[in-house]
């Protein structure tokens, strides 16, 4: 997610006591934790919709209290930033409703590594609407982008490991990561320069609950007598990737140079390649892997520097700064 913050409750140096190494440190670990997501989701074995709103709700008890004390030190927030943050959760409600399909398509893995391409839907929007033109860089890894893309999901000649419906498991994943950039462009703009980070992040969640209780009303599909066999593992990716992992990061990455934060975050989809071929004997292809290193290489090329310029400015060398793109976590 956008993070415009300095400090907040989970790297405040008045209670952590955190030192210079210390967002490179935190933001790892967040990437750890959220790497984990598509694991936890495949192990809880229920349906798309009930996922995506237990792991919001069972996140809720853990992110309210935190957003709660950073109210008392930092303020209260103005009730439009609230209500925007919330309105951003029904675009991640949509989010990890077609992200969860994806897996279910192409498996843990390689939804980890489609779901990290809102870089290409946060630049294009810019474009089209804010009428800033994308960087000469980004541009050129577009290609490279794609071609990942199609390899990773296996419609190049990958094996079984990687999931059985190939061609509907690229169009989930992509979907996903436009619906991304549409929760972080909205996000990022009620954030503003609020260091709020757990509140942000609570009132976001909440209104991605809701959301997917809507479209769960809407399309079917939501279901509240989940065994307890499989809600332990939603409780387990509500608490480790939905709260502990997302206040890691957005929390740690506004104190790193771009280049940094974007070598950080490939840890996610890496980590969880390798972590579905542990924990789910999922074997993706060699040239899935392949697929995989392309995306990675592309994305974080193009976050390197700023995504987009403004229009009629000429490219500029390389600047440590902070874009749009080097400074999100990815929602999965």
């Amino acid at each position: 997610m956008s993070v415009p913050y300095d400090e907040s409750v989970m790297t405040s140096t008045e209670i952590t006591g955190a030192g210079p190494g210390r967002p490179v440190l935190s933001a790892a670990l967040g990437a750890a934790c959220i790497s984990s997501s598509a694991i936890l989701v495949t192990l809880a074995r229920t349906d798309a919709v009930s996922t995506a709103f237990f792991r919001c709700a069972l996140a809720l008890p853990v992110l309210v209290p935190l957003a709660v004390l950073e109210q008392r030190r930092l303020g209260q927030r103005p009730l439009r930033s609230r209500v925007s943050a919330a309105v951003a959760g029904i675009f991640l409600a949509v989010d990890l409703v077609l992200w969860n399909h994806a897996i279910a398509d192409v498996g843990a893995g390689v939804a980890t590594v489609l779901g990290n391409l809102q870089i290409l839907f946060v630049a294009a929007f810019a474009w089209l609407v804010l009428h800033e033109r994308p960087h000469r860089r980004l541009a050129v890894m577009l290609p490279v982008v794609l071609t990942g893309v199609v390899l990773v999901s296996g419609m190049g000649g990958g094996g079984h490991g990687a999931g059985l419906h190939p061609a509907a498991g690229i169009g989930f994943g992509v979907a996903t990561s436009a619906a991304y950039a549409c929760f972080l462009l909205i996000l990022r703009t009620a954030a503003g320069q609020s260091q709020h980070v757990a509140g942000q992040l609570a009132d976001a969640t909440a209104g991605a609950a809701l959301g997917s209780f809507a479209i769960g009303l809407v399309l079917g599909g939501l279901q509240f007598d989940v065994p307890w066999h499989d809600l332990r593992w939603l409780l387990a990716l509500a608490v480790i990737s939905q709260s502990a992992g997302w206040l890691l990061i957005t929390s740690s990455l506004p104190r790193l140079p771009a280049a940094v934060s974007s070598l950080v975050l490939l840890l996610q989809p890496a980590a969880a390649l390798l972590l579905a071929d542990v924990v789910l004997r999922e074997r993706p292809a060699i040239v899935q892997v392949a697929g995989a290193a392309l995306v990675c290489v592309g994305v974080v090329v193009s976050t390197r520097s700023s995504a987009v310029l403004p229009a009629g400015s000429h490219d500029q060398p390389d600047q440590d700064v902070r874009s749009p793109v080097a400074v999100t976590a990815n929602s999965t």
